[in-house]
């Protein structure tokens, strides 16, 4: 007797269910790499400035792809940080899309969720296991450690911080309004979070 072949429900963390799997993949794929190229730097090598830099490049990338394009194909959000030339502040704009018109996979949401608040979390329990083996030299890539004056130093917690913090606020102002709209934020978070160290990174692409 032939059993039917299961199919998977609409949700299901599988890439097959994925509206832009290409985007989906990729997104993961940063995510994911910078993560175990640090692993592998501390568990197989003594050669700290070559994945210190190939590191520090995924997360890069990890943070441009994210905030400027896996955000709006996924999940139908966007942020930029804009500043006043006369003032010189700072604000944060969300921008959501209008639900009306699209309407957003549930896998996609699920993957991008849950990778969004997997990364930071992860990073964390990286630097605390540096901590509890001495790796002092590996932790300045995961927190401020030992070299406090270097910016690059907390690059890693940074990014996936920024990005994680300013999603759902996005999310949340989206959810608030249910129409597609665009909300500012003060000045305030992007400051406290990254000052002038990545300033660069937040204009709009």
């Amino acid at each position: 007797m032939e059993t039917a072949q299961q199919t998977p429900s609409a949700g299901s963390l599988t890439w097959k269910l994925s509206s832009h799997p290409i985007t989906l993949l990729t997104f993961l794929s940063f995510r994911v790499s910078s993560l175990l190229v640090y692993l592998f730097g501390l568990l197989f090598t003594s050669n700290f400035v070559m994945i210190f830099i190939i590191t520090i490049l995924l997360l890069a990338s990890d943070f441009y792809y994210l905030k400027n394009i896996a955000g709006r194909r996924l999940v139908g959000l966007r942020w930029w940080n804009e500043v006043d030339s006369g003032s010189g502040d700072s604000r944060w704009v969300f921008e959501s899309a209008d639900p009306e018109s699209r309407v957003i996979n549930a896998t996609d949401r699920r993957f991008f969720w849950i990778a969004l608040y997997a990364q930071p979390v992860l990073w964390v329990l990286l630097a605390v296991v540096a901590l509890v083996s001495f790796e002092f030299i590996w932790l300045t890539l995961v927190g401020k450690g030992l070299r406090k004056a270097n910016e690059v130093a907390v690059i890693a917690l940074v990014l996936t911080i920024t990005n994680t913090l300013a999603f759902s606020r996005c999310d949340k102002f989206s959810q608030a309004s249910g129409f597609a709209s665009t909300a500012v934020y003060g000045s305030g978070l992007a400051r406290n979070l990254a000052g002038g160290m990545i300033s660069n990174w937040f204009s709009r692409r």
